[in-house]
């Protein structure tokens, strides 16, 4: 294995082998296609199947839908082509499906394959960065690592935003490393534009890197103090025109002209950013989010809610030290990450001889260790702690982390592995990697479970051989290298298979199959949890053993074949044709008994899910829809997102994600309504078929008016709906036709 050769402990400092003059010039013949087969096989896992999922998230799936019809709602981020409200995330994460969608039309495929291929990106970023300073062999383990997390392989394949921010902070460290070697201030510039676009990806996470990053190059850039606090200020500048050109225009276009910004009580995007997006997350007081905002009301949902937890981080899950290795988030990130901690550790004590990070070979891997180390140590101790909402698929931040730390550490020691304190460093960090996947393994019952103790036996077996590796010749010394290397990687890819796989859909997600005391399987669904007032949330918990979430039941065809009700392979509905009776509007697989199909199904009145649509409903929606705005409006906007995507026609989001935002207020909804914008508002379901999930209607919940100011808005403009117009029933839903009032209108259809 070839890699900077750093001793431990010589006499003088020797000069640079051969190795690492081909780590910087040269190319061992091995290296193109390992690089080259190392990134087809992240391209293959990440896009098998990927049309299963159908729209995912149809959140943001209705959302890069009206940015393919509207370019002001490719601008803004508009949910629907309408422009009455925005997502609640700036806009970067939905440009690159927007334009797969403007370039290829609607359908999962065309969302999804951006995030696949960032995946792919992202591995290629990571392997970079690793080779420059250790080698071919390392960056291949870091890439691999990285590939096969199953919270990567689940968030790549999804359409959150979360994985251009995990490109854009790979990016970031990669630049700021560049920029160490010889005090560059190109790369620090690029360093500052990642960091303004991971910002409007997703706001203040990705400034969370930037204290230990900032202090590095302060600290060790190799150049005078004035000329590094200097290159400093111009990437500073740099981040917030890159960040601040979206921000600025948003801020001041006059606010009557552009759509709400969806998320905040005040229209405003700053209020957003430090708010429900901001401090918000850290401290828990999230006006407007779930269950309403407060830090009392969410309490108030009590141990059933999500995360299952109570504790510090209320309904989010215990916060803590040990967060991250829980029983629903360790199996999403934590496989290696205790490796990733004593690695850290061991490499920052090899190299730590340069005064400064770039004055010899050992300083630039230093700072390696220190900008990946630091980069995983503030991210993770923030997600530990923070009280606001927190989901396990957030953790994908880590990921290269994590794989960079793993690639490095393994490189340094196995070189050193001549040395006693290397080498039982090494198979120390093995041992202990093994016993942590025989832990996290038996979490998921009867999953495999023949894989746990061979992968105990195995990577306890090979930890008692590396100690003499150094005797063992070469060959033979990386036989066993790489014996370890597939035990500790057997369960991270056994998740992945399964991940893959399986079809997820919703708002929360979670890699790998089902676990004790988590939330569910794939998919991500939770279990037993219920709103106040007693509503109970449909298709809550994993699906049972052996049927993916959200699909694969007898009736619940997948996308990719032809469905029923015109469903057009890739989950893409046919002009003319609406998804089937059984089949939800977000593209994905029907079936699962007791809900939807994915994540938290049409739970929380379809607050956290997409809900189905039939065939009915979706041409009701059709019908003369050139003629409207909007062709229907509908509390939360999963709901909407749902009858949206199934009829390709805008559909107003009252309230937006949580239908607690004060949008539209009672008295601007009423002028649209006179104004003949809008021509149905989709009321609640008792039955889940065609309405909001199955919410209970008289109980409420928050999706119907609870969670911050402007929660009231949604209840007084459904109250009012009700009062003026008739109800009606088509295809299992609740229609009110806002053209007719209530002596006019038809009371079925």
């Amino acid at each position: 294995m070839t890699t900077a050769a750093l001793p431990l402990h010589p006499p003088v400092p020797p000069p640079p082998p051969a190795s690492v003059a081909g780590a910087r010039t040269g190319r061992p013949g091995w290296e193109r296609p390992a690089l080259a087969v190392l990134l087809l096989a992240t391209a293959v896992l990440l896009l098998w199947d990927l049309g299963a999922s159908g729209y995912a998230n149809s959140f943001y799936s209705a959302a890069v839908q009206a940015g393919s019809e509207s370019w002001k709602a490719f601008f803004f981020g508009s949910s629907d082509a309408g422009n009455s409200i925005t997502v609640d995330k700036p806009p970067a994460a939905l440009w690159p499906m927007m334009l797969s969608v403007r370039l290829f039309g609607l359908g999962a495929w065309q969302i999804l394959v951006p995030q696949a291929l960032m995946g792919v990106a992202t591995t290629a970023v990571l392997y970079a960065s690793v080779r420059r300073h250790f080698g071919p062999a390392a960056a291949l383990i870091s890439g691999a690592v990285f590939a096969l997390t199953p919270v990567a392989a689940l968030m790549f394949r999804f359409n959150n935003p979360d994985a251009l921010l995990t490109l854009l902070m790979t990016v970031t460290v990669y630049c700021v490393l560049r920029a160490l070697d010889g005090a560059r201030t190109k790369w620090l510039l690029w360093a500052g534009v990642a960091v303004g676009f991971a910002f409007l990806t997703k706001t203040l996470q990705a400034f969370v890197i930037l204290p230990p990053l900032a202090l590095l190059y302060a600290v060790c850039a190799p150049t005078r103090l004035r000329r590094r606090l200097g290159q400093l200020l111009l990437s500073g500048l740099a981040m917030v025109v890159s960040a601040g050109w979206w921000v600025a225009i948003v801020e001041l276009w006059p606010a009557a002209s552009r759509p709400y910004i969806g998320g905040s009580q005040t229209n405003s995007f700053l209020e957003l950013t430090l708010g429900y997006n901001g401090l918000g997350r850290i401290n828990g007081e999230e006006t407007g989010s779930v269950g309403g905002g407060g830090r009392a009301a969410v309490e108030g949902m009590g141990a059933g809610g999500p995360g299952g937890g109570g504790g510090g981080g209320m309904s989010w899950g215990e916060t803590g030290i040990d967060r991250l290795f829980s029983s629903n988030i360790g199996g999403q990130i934590a496989w290696l990450l205790p490796a990733a901690l004593i690695l850290l550790v061991a490499g920052l004590v090899v190299t730590w001889r340069a005064r400064r990070a770039t004055d010899s070979l050992e300083g630039t891997a230093r700072a390696a260790f220190l900008a990946w180390g630091g980069s995983l140590l503030i991210t993770g101790l923030v997600f530990s702690y923070m009280q606001g909402i927190f989901h396990e698929y957030y953790t994908v931040a880590l990921a290269p982390y994590v794989a960079a730390l793993v690639g490095m550490g393994i490189a340094v020691l196995w070189e050193e592995r001549g040395n006693r304190a290397a080498s039982f460093t090494l198979a120390g960090t093995l041992a202990l990697t093994a016993y942590w996947a025989f832990v996290l393994l038996g979490r998921a019952a009867e999953y495999v479970p023949w894989l746990r103790w061979l992968v105990l036996a195995v990577g306890l077996g090979t930890a008692v051989l590396l100690p003499f590796a150094a005797r063992l010749g070469r060959r033979a010394a990386l036989g066993v290298a790489a014996v370890g290397l597939g035990a500790a990687l057997a369960g991270p890819l056994a998740y992945c298979l399964t991940t893959v796989t399986t079809a997820h859909a919703g708002s929360i997600v979670t890699a790998g199959p089902a676990v004790a005391g988590g939330r569910g399987g794939p998919g991500g669904g939770m279990r037993g949890f219920e709103m106040p007032g007693g509503a109970g949330m449909p298709g809550g918990g994993g699906a049972p053993q052996g049927m993916p979430q959200g699909g694969g039941a007898p009736g619940g065809q997948a996308p990719g074949g032809q469905a029923p009700g015109g469903q057009a392979p890739g989950g893409q509905a046919q002009a003319g044709q609406a998804p089937g009776a059984g089949q939800r509007a977000d593209g994905g697989r029907t079936g699962r008994p007791g809900g939807t199909g994915g994540g938290m199904g049409g739970g929380m009145g379809g607050l956290l899910g997409g809900t189905r649509t039939s065939a009915e409903a979706t041409a009701a929606l059709r019908r003369d829809a050139d003629r409207y705005t909007w062709a229907a409006a509908a509390i939360g906007s999963q709901n909407a997102a749902s009858y949206q995507l199934a009829s390709q026609e805008p559909v107003m989001a009252i309230g937006g994600f949580n239908g607690s935002d004060p949008s539209p207020t009672l008295e601007q909804f009423k002028e649209y309504v006179k104004a003949g914008k809008i021509h149905y508002f989709i009321g609640q379901s008792s039955t889940g078929a065609g309405g909001a999930g199955g919410a209970d209607q008289e109980t409420g919940t928050a999706a119907r008016g609870g969670g911050g100011p402007g929660g009231g808005t949604s209840s007084a403009i459904e109250s009012w709906v009700k009062a003026t117009f008739t109800q009606s029933t088509i295809g299992g839903a609740t229609f009110y036709d806002l053209t007719a009032p209530a002596a006019q209108a038809s009371t079925t259809s």
